[in-house]
Protein backbone atom coordinates (compact mmCIF):
# COMPACT_ATOMS: atom_id res chain seq x y z
CA UNK A 1 0.00 0.00 0.00
CA UNK A 2 1.31 3.46 -0.89
CA UNK A 3 1.32 6.39 1.51
CA UNK A 4 -1.29 8.17 -0.57
CA UNK A 5 -3.55 5.11 -0.66
CA UNK A 6 -3.38 4.87 3.13
CA UNK A 7 -4.34 8.54 3.56
CA UNK A 8 -7.20 8.28 1.08
CA UNK A 9 -8.50 4.99 2.50
CA UNK A 10 -8.51 6.31 6.06
CA UNK A 11 -10.37 9.51 5.16
CA UNK A 12 -12.82 7.60 2.96
CA UNK A 13 -13.61 5.18 5.77
CA UNK A 14 -14.45 7.89 8.27
CA UNK A 15 -16.37 9.92 5.71
CA UNK A 16 -18.51 6.80 5.33
CA UNK A 17 -19.17 7.08 9.08
CA UNK A 18 -20.41 10.68 8.77
CA UNK A 19 -17.14 12.52 9.39
CA UNK A 20 -16.24 15.73 7.56
CA UNK A 21 -12.68 15.90 6.27
CA UNK A 22 -10.62 18.94 7.30
CA UNK A 23 -7.14 19.97 6.08
CA UNK A 24 -3.99 19.73 8.16
CA UNK A 25 -3.14 22.72 10.32
CA UNK A 26 0.44 24.04 10.08
CA UNK A 27 3.20 22.55 12.24
CA UNK A 28 3.35 25.99 13.87
CA UNK A 29 0.19 26.28 16.02
CA UNK A 30 -2.09 29.05 14.80
CA UNK A 31 -4.29 29.88 17.75
CA UNK A 32 -2.16 31.03 20.68
CA UNK A 33 -0.28 27.80 21.34
CA UNK A 34 0.82 26.29 24.62
CA UNK A 35 3.46 24.34 22.69
CA UNK A 36 6.12 25.34 20.19
CA UNK A 37 4.88 22.94 17.52
CA UNK A 38 1.79 20.97 16.67
CA UNK A 39 2.81 17.71 18.37
CA UNK A 40 -0.48 15.84 17.93
CA UNK A 41 -3.68 16.04 15.94
CA UNK A 42 -5.55 17.39 18.95
CA UNK A 43 -3.59 20.62 19.37
CA UNK A 44 -5.32 22.59 16.59
CA UNK A 45 -8.66 21.35 17.97
CA UNK A 46 -8.31 22.29 21.65
CA UNK A 47 -10.90 25.12 21.49
CA UNK A 48 -13.44 22.69 20.01
CA UNK A 49 -12.65 19.95 22.52
CA UNK A 50 -13.41 22.54 25.19
CA UNK A 51 -16.81 23.44 23.76
CA UNK A 52 -16.39 25.82 20.82
CA UNK A 53 -18.56 24.61 17.91
CA UNK A 54 -16.45 23.40 15.00
CA UNK A 55 -17.37 24.77 11.55
CA UNK A 56 -17.36 21.23 10.11
CA UNK A 57 -19.65 19.74 12.77
CA UNK A 58 -19.25 17.17 15.55
CA UNK A 59 -17.58 14.41 13.52
CA UNK A 60 -14.35 15.25 11.73
CA UNK A 61 -11.35 13.45 10.27
CA UNK A 62 -7.94 14.65 9.08
CA UNK A 63 -4.29 13.94 8.38
CA UNK A 64 -2.28 16.27 10.62
CA UNK A 65 1.37 17.30 10.21
CA UNK A 66 3.22 16.94 13.53
CA UNK A 67 6.64 17.78 14.98
CA UNK A 68 8.03 16.16 18.14
CA UNK A 69 11.54 16.59 19.51
CA UNK A 70 11.16 15.13 23.00
CA UNK A 71 12.76 11.84 21.95
CA UNK A 72 15.18 13.23 19.36
CA UNK A 73 17.95 10.93 20.57
CA UNK A 74 15.85 7.92 19.54
CA UNK A 75 15.60 9.15 15.94
CA UNK A 76 17.46 6.77 13.66
CA UNK A 77 15.99 3.62 15.19
CA UNK A 78 13.19 1.79 13.39
CA UNK A 79 10.20 3.86 14.55
CA UNK A 80 11.03 7.34 15.89
CA UNK A 81 10.66 10.43 13.71
CA UNK A 82 10.82 14.18 14.30
CA UNK A 83 8.21 15.00 11.64
CA UNK A 84 5.34 12.58 11.18
CA UNK A 85 1.77 12.48 9.93
CA UNK A 86 -1.13 11.55 12.20
CA UNK A 87 -4.35 10.13 10.78
CA UNK A 88 -7.19 11.14 13.10
CA UNK A 89 -10.92 11.02 13.66
CA UNK A 90 -12.79 13.10 16.20
CA UNK A 91 -16.05 13.10 18.08
CA UNK A 92 -16.86 16.50 19.56
CA UNK A 93 -19.53 15.56 22.07
CA UNK A 94 -21.03 13.07 19.60
CA UNK A 95 -20.24 9.33 19.70
CA UNK A 96 -18.03 7.72 22.34
CA UNK A 97 -16.21 4.50 23.20
CA UNK A 98 -18.32 1.85 21.48
CA UNK A 99 -18.38 3.57 18.12
CA UNK A 100 -14.73 4.66 18.27
CA UNK A 101 -13.42 1.20 19.17
CA UNK A 102 -15.74 -0.64 16.78
CA UNK A 103 -14.72 1.59 13.88
CA UNK A 104 -11.03 1.26 14.72
CA UNK A 105 -11.44 -2.51 14.70
CA UNK A 106 -13.38 -2.45 11.43
CA UNK A 107 -10.83 -0.27 9.64
CA UNK A 108 -7.92 -2.42 10.84
CA UNK A 109 -9.36 -5.87 10.16
CA UNK A 110 -11.98 -5.57 7.41
CA UNK A 111 -10.76 -6.87 4.00
CA UNK A 112 -12.42 -3.81 2.47
CA UNK A 113 -10.04 -1.50 4.33
CA UNK A 114 -6.69 -2.67 5.81
CA UNK A 115 -7.41 -6.38 6.24
CA UNK A 116 -4.96 -6.97 9.12
CA UNK A 117 -5.38 -10.47 10.63
CA UNK A 118 -6.62 -10.30 14.22
CA UNK A 119 -3.88 -12.68 15.33
CA UNK A 120 -1.30 -9.93 14.63
CA UNK A 121 -3.08 -7.34 16.79
CA UNK A 122 -3.08 -6.59 20.53
CA UNK A 123 -4.57 -3.86 22.69
CA UNK A 124 -3.99 -1.92 25.91
CA UNK A 125 -6.49 -0.21 28.21
CA UNK A 126 -6.18 2.04 31.26
CA UNK A 127 -5.49 0.13 34.50
CA UNK A 128 -7.07 2.75 36.76
CA UNK A 129 -5.70 4.80 39.65
CA UNK A 130 -6.85 7.13 42.42
CA UNK A 131 -8.23 9.63 39.89
CA UNK A 132 -10.15 7.35 37.50
CA UNK A 133 -11.34 3.73 37.49
CA UNK A 134 -10.02 0.81 35.45
CA UNK A 135 -11.40 1.03 31.92
CA UNK A 136 -13.26 -2.26 31.77
CA UNK A 137 -15.77 -0.63 29.41
CA UNK A 138 -13.16 -0.32 26.65
CA UNK A 139 -11.86 -3.84 27.29
CA UNK A 140 -15.40 -5.27 27.13
CA UNK A 141 -15.95 -3.63 23.75
CA UNK A 142 -12.75 -5.21 22.41
CA UNK A 143 -13.87 -8.59 23.79
CA UNK A 144 -17.26 -8.22 22.11
CA UNK A 145 -15.46 -7.82 18.78
CA UNK A 146 -13.65 -11.14 19.20
CA UNK A 147 -10.40 -10.04 20.88
CA UNK A 148 -9.24 -12.71 23.39
CA UNK A 149 -8.44 -11.67 26.96
CA UNK A 150 -4.81 -12.69 26.48
CA UNK A 151 -4.40 -9.94 23.86
CA UNK A 152 -5.64 -7.16 26.16
CA UNK A 153 -3.25 -5.60 28.68
CA UNK A 154 -4.08 -2.99 31.32
CA UNK A 155 -1.40 -0.33 31.83
CA UNK A 156 -1.05 2.71 34.07
CA UNK A 157 -1.30 6.43 33.55
CA UNK A 158 2.14 6.76 31.95
CA UNK A 159 1.01 4.51 29.09
CA UNK A 160 -2.77 4.74 28.79
CA UNK A 161 -3.81 8.21 29.86
CA UNK A 162 -3.81 11.33 27.74
CA UNK A 163 -3.68 14.98 28.78
CA UNK A 164 -4.37 17.60 29.55
CA UNK A 165 -2.47 19.66 26.95
CA UNK A 166 -1.78 22.37 29.53
CA UNK A 167 -1.96 22.36 33.31
CA UNK A 168 -5.73 22.04 33.13
CA UNK A 169 -8.23 20.92 30.51
CA UNK A 170 -9.75 17.83 28.89
CA UNK A 171 -8.14 14.45 29.49
CA UNK A 172 -8.95 10.81 29.91
CA UNK A 173 -8.00 7.16 29.43
CA UNK A 174 -7.00 5.74 26.09
CA UNK A 175 -6.84 2.38 24.39
CA UNK A 176 -3.92 1.58 22.11
CA UNK A 177 -3.60 -0.84 19.19
CA UNK A 178 -0.40 -2.80 18.51
CA UNK A 179 0.83 -4.80 15.49
CA UNK A 180 3.19 -7.80 15.60
CA UNK A 181 5.99 -6.88 13.18
CA UNK A 182 8.01 -10.13 13.23
CA UNK A 183 6.83 -12.07 10.16
CA UNK A 184 9.26 -14.91 10.87
CA UNK A 185 7.65 -15.79 14.21
CA UNK A 186 3.91 -16.07 14.95
CA UNK A 187 2.67 -13.58 17.51
CA UNK A 188 2.57 -15.11 21.00
CA UNK A 189 -0.83 -15.97 22.37
CA UNK A 190 -0.36 -13.64 25.35
CA UNK A 191 0.37 -9.97 24.69
CA UNK A 192 3.50 -8.61 26.39
CA UNK A 193 3.66 -4.82 25.84
CA UNK A 194 7.39 -4.83 26.72
CA UNK A 195 8.20 -6.96 23.67
CA UNK A 196 9.52 -4.49 21.06
CA UNK A 197 8.07 -6.59 18.27
CA UNK A 198 4.68 -5.22 19.23
CA UNK A 199 4.54 -1.73 17.62
CA UNK A 200 1.82 0.77 18.51
CA UNK A 201 -0.01 2.04 15.42
CA UNK A 202 -3.23 3.61 16.73
CA UNK A 203 -4.51 5.31 19.86
CA UNK A 204 -8.13 6.11 20.81
CA UNK A 205 -8.33 8.74 23.57
CA UNK A 206 -11.57 9.12 25.53
CA UNK A 207 -11.69 12.65 26.89
CA UNK A 208 -14.27 12.13 29.61
CA UNK A 209 -12.65 14.25 32.34
CA UNK A 210 -11.48 17.80 32.86
CA UNK A 211 -8.57 18.49 35.18
CA UNK A 212 -9.26 21.59 37.28
CA UNK A 213 -6.82 24.12 38.73
CA UNK A 214 -7.09 22.32 42.08
CA UNK A 215 -5.91 19.08 40.47
CA UNK A 216 -9.31 17.39 40.64
CA UNK A 217 -10.74 15.39 37.74
CA UNK A 218 -14.33 16.29 36.89
CA UNK A 219 -16.47 14.34 34.43
CA UNK A 220 -17.31 16.22 31.24
CA UNK A 221 -20.98 16.65 30.39
CA UNK A 222 -20.13 15.96 26.75
CA UNK A 223 -17.08 13.67 26.44
CA UNK A 224 -15.01 13.68 23.25
CA UNK A 225 -13.03 11.13 21.27
CA UNK A 226 -9.58 11.90 19.89
CA UNK A 227 -7.81 9.21 17.85
CA UNK A 228 -4.45 9.11 16.16
CA UNK A 229 -2.90 6.57 13.79
CA UNK A 230 0.72 7.13 12.85
CA UNK A 231 0.88 7.09 9.06
CA UNK A 232 4.56 6.14 8.81
CA UNK A 233 4.36 3.31 11.32
CA UNK A 234 1.16 1.93 9.81
CA UNK A 235 2.65 2.10 6.30
CA UNK A 236 5.66 0.19 7.61
CA UNK A 237 3.67 -2.74 8.99
CA UNK A 238 1.24 -2.91 6.06
CA UNK A 239 4.18 -3.37 3.70
CA UNK A 240 5.97 -5.90 5.93
CA UNK A 241 8.92 -3.59 6.61
CA UNK A 242 10.88 -3.50 9.83
CA UNK A 243 11.63 0.23 9.78
CA UNK A 244 9.87 3.44 8.76
CA UNK A 245 13.05 4.23 6.82
CA UNK A 246 12.38 1.25 4.53
CA UNK A 247 9.11 2.75 3.25
CA UNK A 248 8.64 4.79 0.07
CA UNK A 249 8.57 7.93 2.23
CA UNK A 250 12.30 7.58 2.99
CA UNK A 251 13.92 5.29 0.41
CA UNK A 252 14.35 8.09 -2.19
CA UNK A 253 15.68 10.48 0.46
CA UNK A 254 18.26 7.98 1.69
CA UNK A 255 19.26 7.14 -1.88
CA UNK A 256 19.96 10.83 -2.54
CA UNK A 257 22.17 10.98 0.55
CA UNK A 258 24.04 7.74 -0.18
CA UNK A 259 25.13 9.10 -3.56
CA UNK A 260 26.95 11.90 -1.75
CA UNK A 261 28.28 10.08 1.32
CA UNK A 262 31.89 9.51 0.24
CA UNK A 263 33.28 8.34 3.58
CA UNK A 264 32.69 5.09 5.43
CA UNK A 265 31.71 5.32 9.07
CA UNK A 266 30.75 2.76 11.74
CA UNK A 267 27.48 4.66 12.29
CA UNK A 268 26.91 5.45 8.62
CA UNK A 269 23.37 4.05 8.34
CA UNK A 270 22.16 5.70 11.53
CA UNK A 271 23.67 9.03 10.47
CA UNK A 272 21.94 8.80 7.08
CA UNK A 273 18.60 8.13 8.78
CA UNK A 274 19.03 11.05 11.17
CA UNK A 275 19.93 13.43 8.35
CA UNK A 276 16.92 12.33 6.28
CA UNK A 277 14.58 12.70 9.25
CA UNK A 278 15.93 16.04 10.46
CA UNK A 279 16.03 17.67 7.04
CA UNK A 280 12.50 16.46 6.29
CA UNK A 281 11.28 18.04 9.53
CA UNK A 282 13.27 21.21 8.81
CA UNK A 283 11.67 21.57 5.37
CA UNK A 284 8.19 21.44 6.89
CA UNK A 285 9.16 23.97 9.58
CA UNK A 286 10.54 26.37 6.99
CA UNK A 287 7.44 25.88 4.82
CA UNK A 288 5.34 27.09 7.76
CA UNK A 289 7.49 30.17 8.34
CA UNK A 290 10.07 29.12 10.95
CA UNK A 291 13.54 30.70 10.71
CA UNK A 292 16.66 29.58 12.63
CA UNK A 293 17.33 31.51 15.83
CA UNK A 294 18.53 30.97 19.39
CA UNK A 295 15.03 30.87 20.89
CA UNK A 296 11.94 28.71 20.81
CA UNK A 297 10.97 27.29 17.40
CA UNK A 298 13.97 28.84 15.70
CA UNK A 299 16.28 27.08 18.14
CA UNK A 300 14.68 23.72 17.37
CA UNK A 301 15.09 24.29 13.63
CA UNK A 302 18.70 25.36 14.12
CA UNK A 303 19.44 22.26 16.19
CA UNK A 304 18.00 19.95 13.51
CA UNK A 305 19.93 21.66 10.72
CA UNK A 306 23.22 21.74 12.60
CA UNK A 307 22.97 18.17 13.78
CA UNK A 308 22.44 17.14 10.16
CA UNK A 309 25.40 19.22 9.04
CA UNK A 310 27.75 17.61 11.55
CA UNK A 311 26.76 14.12 10.41
CA UNK A 312 27.01 15.17 6.76
CA UNK A 313 30.57 16.38 7.44
CA UNK A 314 31.36 13.01 9.06
CA UNK A 315 30.16 11.20 5.95
CA UNK A 316 32.13 13.42 3.58
CA UNK A 317 29.17 15.05 1.85
CA UNK A 318 29.99 17.80 -0.59
CA UNK A 319 28.85 21.41 -0.76
CA UNK A 320 25.06 21.98 -0.89
CA UNK A 321 24.49 18.29 -0.25
CA UNK A 322 20.93 18.95 0.92
CA UNK A 323 19.59 19.99 -2.49
CA UNK A 324 19.12 16.49 -3.91
CA UNK A 325 17.63 15.34 -0.59
CA UNK A 326 15.01 18.10 -0.62
CA UNK A 327 14.29 17.48 -4.31
CA UNK A 328 13.54 13.87 -3.41
CA UNK A 329 11.33 14.99 -0.52
CA UNK A 330 9.30 17.26 -2.80
CA UNK A 331 8.93 14.44 -5.31
CA UNK A 332 7.52 12.19 -2.58
CA UNK A 333 5.28 14.63 -0.69
CA UNK A 334 4.99 17.72 -2.89
CA UNK A 335 1.54 16.81 -4.20
CA UNK A 336 0.22 16.08 -0.71
CA UNK A 337 1.80 19.21 0.80
CA UNK A 338 2.26 21.81 -1.97
CA UNK A 339 3.75 24.26 0.54
CA UNK A 340 6.99 22.22 0.27
CA UNK A 341 7.22 23.14 -3.42
CA UNK A 342 6.07 26.73 -2.91
CA UNK A 343 8.86 27.38 -0.39
CA UNK A 344 11.73 25.81 -2.37
CA UNK A 345 13.62 29.10 -2.58
CA UNK A 346 13.02 29.92 1.08
CA UNK A 347 14.34 26.51 2.17
CA UNK A 348 17.46 26.92 0.07
CA UNK A 349 18.06 30.42 1.45
CA UNK A 350 17.59 29.38 5.09
CA UNK A 351 19.71 26.23 4.90
CA UNK A 352 22.49 27.90 2.90
CA UNK A 353 22.75 30.74 5.43
CA UNK A 354 22.80 28.32 8.36
CA UNK A 355 25.41 26.14 6.69
CA UNK A 356 27.66 29.13 6.12
CA UNK A 357 27.22 30.30 9.70
CA UNK A 358 27.65 26.87 11.27
CA UNK A 359 30.67 25.97 9.17
CA UNK A 360 32.62 28.61 11.06
CA UNK A 361 31.21 27.39 14.41
CA UNK A 362 32.08 23.81 13.58
CA UNK A 363 35.65 24.76 12.80
CA UNK A 364 35.85 26.68 16.11
CA UNK A 365 34.56 23.60 17.91
CA UNK A 366 37.26 21.45 16.35
CA UNK A 367 39.90 23.96 17.42
CA UNK A 368 38.40 24.00 20.95
CA UNK A 369 38.55 20.23 21.06
CA UNK A 370 42.23 20.23 20.15
CA UNK A 371 42.92 22.35 23.27
CA UNK A 372 41.40 19.74 25.60
CA UNK A 373 43.74 17.49 27.52
CA UNK A 374 40.88 15.68 29.27
CA UNK A 375 37.51 15.04 27.64
CA UNK A 376 35.26 14.48 30.64
CA UNK A 377 31.46 14.50 30.67
CA UNK A 378 31.18 18.27 31.12
CA UNK A 379 33.64 18.95 28.31
CA UNK A 380 31.81 16.57 25.98
CA UNK A 381 28.51 18.22 26.82
CA UNK A 382 29.98 21.70 26.30
CA UNK A 383 31.07 20.65 22.80
CA UNK A 384 27.55 19.37 22.20
CA UNK A 385 25.76 22.44 23.58
CA UNK A 386 28.08 25.16 22.24
CA UNK A 387 29.29 23.73 18.95
CA UNK A 388 26.65 21.13 18.12
CA UNK A 389 28.97 18.12 18.43
CA UNK A 390 26.97 14.92 19.05
CA UNK A 391 28.37 12.40 21.51
CA UNK A 392 29.48 10.09 18.70
CA UNK A 393 31.65 12.78 17.11
CA UNK A 394 33.28 13.77 20.42
CA UNK A 395 33.94 10.12 21.28
CA UNK A 396 35.54 9.39 17.91
CA UNK A 397 37.74 12.49 18.04
CA UNK A 398 38.77 11.65 21.60
CA UNK A 399 39.51 8.01 20.76
CA UNK A 400 41.79 9.13 17.95
CA UNK A 401 43.81 11.02 20.62
CA UNK A 402 43.85 8.05 22.96
CA UNK A 403 41.23 9.58 25.26
CA UNK A 404 38.09 7.80 26.40
CA UNK A 405 35.37 10.15 27.64
CA UNK A 406 32.79 8.80 30.06
CA UNK A 407 29.42 8.53 28.29
CA UNK A 408 27.61 8.20 31.61
CA UNK A 409 29.05 11.54 32.80
CA UNK A 410 28.04 13.13 29.49
CA UNK A 411 24.48 11.81 29.86
CA UNK A 412 24.30 13.13 33.43
CA UNK A 413 25.27 16.60 32.21
CA UNK A 414 22.83 16.28 29.33
CA UNK A 415 20.00 15.19 31.63
CA UNK A 416 20.71 18.08 33.99
CA UNK A 417 20.52 20.53 31.10
CA UNK A 418 17.35 18.90 29.75
CA UNK A 419 15.67 19.13 33.15
CA UNK A 420 16.57 22.81 33.38
CA UNK A 421 15.32 23.40 29.84
CA UNK A 422 12.08 21.60 30.62
CA UNK A 423 11.59 23.78 33.70
CA UNK A 424 12.29 26.91 31.68
CA UNK A 425 9.96 25.76 28.95
CA UNK A 426 7.20 25.10 31.46
CA UNK A 427 7.63 28.65 32.68
CA UNK A 428 7.70 30.07 29.16
CA UNK A 429 4.57 28.28 28.10
CA UNK A 430 2.74 28.18 31.41
CA UNK A 431 -1.02 28.46 31.07
CA UNK A 432 -2.26 29.21 27.56
CA UNK A 433 -5.59 28.93 25.86
CA UNK A 434 -6.03 25.31 26.84
CA UNK A 435 -7.06 26.60 30.28
CA UNK A 436 -9.72 29.03 28.99
CA UNK A 437 -9.22 30.99 32.19
CA UNK A 438 -10.73 34.47 32.40
CA UNK A 439 -7.38 36.27 32.36
CA UNK A 440 -6.08 34.31 29.34
CA UNK A 441 -9.28 35.05 27.43
CA UNK A 442 -8.82 38.77 28.17
CA UNK A 443 -5.23 38.61 26.93
CA UNK A 444 -6.37 36.78 23.81
CA UNK A 445 -8.81 39.52 22.82
CA UNK A 446 -6.27 42.23 23.64
CA UNK A 447 -3.81 40.54 21.29
CA UNK A 448 -6.29 40.87 18.42
CA UNK A 449 -6.62 44.58 19.18
CA UNK A 450 -2.84 44.96 19.33
CA UNK A 451 -2.52 43.25 15.93
CA UNK A 452 -4.89 45.77 14.39
CA UNK A 453 -3.24 48.71 16.15
CA UNK A 454 0.16 47.68 14.77
CA UNK A 455 -1.29 47.54 11.26
CA UNK A 456 -2.85 50.97 11.76
CA UNK A 457 0.38 52.56 13.04
CA UNK A 458 3.02 50.69 11.01
CA UNK A 459 1.16 49.67 7.86
CA UNK A 460 -0.74 46.75 6.40
CA UNK A 461 2.45 44.76 5.80
CA UNK A 462 2.21 43.83 9.50
CA UNK A 463 0.92 40.27 9.89
CA UNK A 464 0.95 37.84 12.81
CA UNK A 465 3.87 35.42 12.71
CA UNK A 466 3.21 33.69 16.02
CA UNK A 467 1.88 34.30 19.48
CA UNK A 468 1.95 32.82 22.95
CA UNK A 469 -0.49 33.85 25.66
CA UNK A 470 -0.52 32.88 29.30
CA UNK A 471 -1.92 34.32 32.51
CA UNK A 472 1.06 36.67 32.96
CA UNK A 473 1.45 38.29 29.54
CA UNK A 474 0.90 38.13 25.79
CA UNK A 475 3.79 37.63 23.41
CA UNK A 476 3.18 38.52 19.77
CA UNK A 477 5.47 38.08 16.73
CA UNK A 478 4.80 40.11 13.60
CA UNK A 479 6.34 41.07 10.28
CA UNK A 480 8.10 44.44 10.22
CA UNK A 481 11.52 45.30 8.72
CA UNK A 482 12.85 47.57 11.48
CA UNK A 483 12.70 48.45 15.16
CA UNK A 484 9.41 49.98 16.28
CA UNK A 485 10.06 53.42 17.75
CA UNK A 486 8.92 54.43 21.23
CA UNK A 487 6.49 56.92 19.68
CA UNK A 488 4.97 54.20 17.50
CA UNK A 489 4.62 51.89 20.52
CA UNK A 490 2.91 54.71 22.44
CA UNK A 491 0.40 55.16 19.60
CA UNK A 492 -0.29 51.40 19.58
CA UNK A 493 -1.00 51.49 23.32
CA UNK A 494 -3.30 54.48 22.92
CA UNK A 495 -5.29 52.81 20.15
CA UNK A 496 -5.74 49.57 22.09
CA UNK A 497 -6.72 51.32 25.33
CA UNK A 498 -9.10 53.59 23.42
CA UNK A 499 -10.93 50.57 21.97
CA UNK A 500 -11.02 48.97 25.42
CA UNK A 501 -12.45 52.11 27.04
CA UNK A 502 -15.24 52.31 24.43
CA UNK A 503 -16.45 48.87 25.60
CA UNK A 504 -17.01 47.61 22.06
CA UNK A 505 -18.91 44.37 21.36
CA UNK A 506 -17.01 41.24 20.29
CA UNK A 507 -19.00 38.88 18.07
CA UNK A 508 -18.32 35.47 16.53
CA UNK A 509 -19.73 34.31 13.21
CA UNK A 510 -19.30 31.13 11.18
CA UNK A 511 -19.02 31.95 7.48
CA UNK A 512 -17.66 30.60 4.20
CA UNK A 513 -13.95 31.21 3.78
CA UNK A 514 -14.59 33.27 0.65
CA UNK A 515 -16.95 35.60 2.52
CA UNK A 516 -14.39 36.05 5.32
CA UNK A 517 -11.80 36.98 2.74
CA UNK A 518 -14.18 39.48 1.11
CA UNK A 519 -14.88 41.07 4.50
CA UNK A 520 -11.16 41.60 5.03
CA UNK A 521 -10.74 39.19 7.94
CA UNK A 522 -7.10 38.55 8.79
CA UNK A 523 -5.96 34.95 8.61
CA UNK A 524 -3.86 32.53 6.60
CA UNK A 525 -6.58 31.41 4.21
CA UNK A 526 -6.31 28.61 1.71
CA UNK A 527 -5.53 24.97 2.32
CA UNK A 528 -4.95 25.39 6.06
CA UNK A 529 -8.65 25.79 6.80
CA UNK A 530 -11.90 24.27 5.67
CA UNK A 531 -14.68 25.87 3.65
CA UNK A 532 -16.38 27.29 6.77
CA UNK A 533 -14.32 29.42 9.17
CA UNK A 534 -14.84 31.07 12.54
CA UNK A 535 -14.45 34.87 12.47
CA UNK A 536 -14.31 37.22 15.49
CA UNK A 537 -15.20 40.87 14.93
CA UNK A 538 -14.73 43.90 17.16
CA UNK A 539 -16.96 46.69 15.88
CA UNK A 540 -17.55 50.31 16.88
CA UNK A 541 -21.33 50.79 16.37
CA UNK A 542 -21.19 54.54 16.97
CA UNK A 543 -18.63 55.04 14.22
CA UNK A 544 -20.12 52.29 12.01
CA UNK A 545 -16.60 50.91 11.75
CA UNK A 546 -14.98 47.48 12.12
CA UNK A 547 -12.01 47.74 14.49
CA UNK A 548 -10.71 44.17 14.19
CA UNK A 549 -11.81 41.11 12.23
CA UNK A 550 -9.79 37.88 12.33
CA UNK A 551 -10.16 34.19 11.73
CA UNK A 552 -9.78 32.52 15.16
CA UNK A 553 -10.92 29.48 17.09
CA UNK A 554 -11.53 31.59 20.21
CA UNK A 555 -12.36 32.15 22.98
CA UNK A 556 -12.78 35.92 23.54
CA UNK A 557 -14.47 38.33 25.92
CA UNK A 558 -17.94 39.55 25.01
CA UNK A 559 -17.00 43.24 25.22
CA UNK A 560 -13.64 45.02 25.12
CA UNK A 561 -14.39 46.82 28.40
CA UNK A 562 -13.74 43.52 30.17
CA UNK A 563 -10.06 43.45 29.11
CA UNK A 564 -8.36 45.97 31.45
CA UNK A 565 -5.55 48.45 30.81
CA UNK A 566 -3.05 47.42 28.11
CA UNK A 567 0.68 48.18 28.44
CA UNK A 568 3.64 47.19 26.24
CA UNK A 569 6.66 45.94 28.18
CA UNK A 570 9.17 45.23 25.44
CA UNK A 571 9.76 45.27 21.69
CA UNK A 572 12.62 43.30 20.15
CA UNK A 573 13.88 41.49 17.06
CA UNK A 574 13.26 37.75 16.67
CA UNK A 575 14.84 37.20 13.27
CA UNK A 576 15.29 39.12 10.03
CA UNK A 577 12.03 40.95 9.31
CA UNK A 578 10.27 39.59 12.40
CA UNK A 579 9.68 41.65 15.58
CA UNK A 580 8.23 40.64 18.96
CA UNK A 581 6.16 42.54 21.50
CA UNK A 582 5.52 41.49 25.09
CA UNK A 583 2.61 43.21 26.79
CA UNK A 584 0.58 42.97 30.00
CA UNK A 585 -2.87 43.86 31.26
CA UNK A 586 -3.22 45.88 34.44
Amino acid sequence: MTHQELRERYLAFFRSKGHAGIPSAPVVPLNDPTVLFTTAGMHPLVPYLLGEPHPAGTRITDVQKCIRTGDIDEVGDDTHLTFFEMLGNWSLGDYFKREAISWSFEFLTSPEWLGIPLERLAFTCFAGDEHAPKDEEAADIWRSLGVPDARIAFLGRENNWWGPAGTTGPCGPDTEMFYWIDSAVPAPERFDPSDARWVEIWNDVFMQYRKTESGAYEKLAKPNVDTGMGLERTLTVLNNKRSVYETELFVPLLAALREQATLEHPHRERFLRIIADHMRAAAFMIADGVEPSNKDRGYVLRRLLRRSMVYARQLGMHERWWQSLLDALRAVLGQVYPELVATTDAADRVITAEDEKFGKTLDKGLREFEKLEVVDGEAAFNLYQTYGFPWELTYELAAAKGLHPDRHAFELAFTKHKDLSRTASAGTFKGGLADHSEVVVRYHTATHLMHQALRTVLGEHVLQKGSNINAERTRFDFSHPQKVTSEELRRVEELVNGWIQRDLPVTREMMPQEKARELGALGAFGEKYGDIVSVYTVEDPAAHKVVSREFCGGPHVERTGMIGHFRILKEEAVSTGIRRIKAVLE
